[in-house]
């Protein structure tokens, strides 16, 4: 009997224990004490989803412009002037269609749209225009430069591939310090070989080219021997290079798209360069401009 009584009280003792031991756990739970935290199945239920990419906005109420002379509409309307009213990006001429009237429409773009770009300025320029172009507070903000960079009075003084880098990254640091959500497209820097080629059979070009334009390609413009050649291939690759890092960089911007090379690849021909320097965009080339643009800005994924 005492053997049963010892067991039977055993048993009980068991359940009891087993009893207080889940109840504990259950006031541990509930009053967040010190048991362990859920796992497995429920614990990645309680894990919070990850915060989606933020969508690209196709259709920005406001435009700001940055970059260099192509931006101005340098050589479009007349000789060694800018001619803003016809930059690709912000212009009011209807015959170029600018991207801001593309995207705002005349009167819109009329009011919400800004030009801080600047005729021989490169990239170490671009954070300067950046924080003007960040006081307007635009929705979407154009860039094209680098340009300038290679267009140098010698191939030794093009800008280094590190540099550029390093200073369009500053840029875009400076908009996004100011600006967190604004949009950002980025053009490739145009084939300044192509241009070269397409303009060095124009004679009159050849003479303006001799005023300072571009002289790293377009110095000596007849000039076909080794060390021309080699001189026009350096400077090409060192745009090809700048292109790059306008990818890589504004790869790692959630609210950035390159052009996906687009401007580098167009063919521009005669119709779509300035004839007072057959190396700048004329009208027609500052509209081939806005259409690669807008088609960049409203496409459903980035071109890059």
């Amino acid at each position: 009997m005492r053997k049963r009584g010892h067991g039977s009280r055993g048993v009980a003792a068991a359940a009891v224990a087993a009893l207080l031991g889940v109840a504990g756990l259950a006031g541990c739970d509930a009053s967040g004490g010190n048991s362990p935290g859920p796992s497995g199945t429920s614990a990645r239920a309680a894990k919070p989803s990850p915060k989606p990419t933020p969508a690209w906005d196709s259709s920005p109420s406001s435009l700001a412009a940055v970059g260099d002379s192509i931006t101005r509409g340098f050589d479009a309307c007349s000789v060694l002037s800018d001619c803003p009213e016809v930059s690709w990006a912000t212009g009011t001429d209807t015959k170029v269609n600018s991207l801001a009237v593309r995207l705002l429409g005349p009167a819109g773009a009329a009011q919400r749209s800004w030009n801080y770009a600047e005729t021989g300025s490169r990239m170490a320029d671009l954070p300067g225009q950046m924080a003007q172009a960040a006081t307007k507070k635009p929705e979407l903000v154009t860039v094209m430069a680098g340009a300038n960079d290679a267009c140098r009075s010698s191939v030794s003084a093009m800008t280094s591939v590190a540099e550029f880098r390093t200073q369009f990254q500053d840029a875009l640091t400076t908009l996004r310090e100011a600006l967190p959500k604004t949009q950002v497209y980025v053009s490739s820097v145009p084939d300044l070989k192509r241009l070269w080629s397409e303009g060095r059979t124009n004679q009159l070009s050849k003479q303006i080219w001799k005023l300072g334009i571009c002289p790293s390609m377009l110095g000596d413009a007849d000039a076909l021997d080794s060390a021309a050649t080699l001189r026009r291939d350096t400077v090409q690759d060192r745009v090809e290079s700048y292109n790059s890092v306008l990818r890589e960089v504004c790869a790692k911007d959630q609210r950035c798209r390159f052009d996906g090379g687009a401007v580098f690849e167009y063919r521009f021909g005669t119709k779509q360069l300035s004839h007072w320097d057959w190396f700048h965009p004329s009208k027609n080339g500052q509209a081939r401009l806005a259409e690669m643009a807008y088609a960049a800005v409203t496409a459903r994924k980035s071109p890059s």
